[in-house]
């Protein structure tokens, strides 16, 4: 059976500009790994779930954002 799992160890995570030291709106992104955006909350890192986007979906997004 294949595997479905995503290895992060090579994601470099980066917390977004918009989070803040008061605990809120904290989200993070990673770059390094082809094809698939991982998001997950920064307040959470080690035992929280991660957020798996492929990179067109994750730029529709951020251009619906924009718009």
């Amino acid at each position: 059976m294949a595997s479905h799992e995503t290895d992060l160890s090579a994601a470099h995570w980066h917390k977004s500009s918009y989070s803040n030291g008061t605990g809120g709106e904290c989200v993070e992104v990673a770059s390094g790994l082809p094809g698939v955006l991982p998001v997950r909350d920064s307040k959470r890192t080690e035992c929280g779930p991660v957020l798996l986007f492929r990179t067109p979906a994750w730029d529709s997004f951020l251009t619906s954002l924009k718009g």
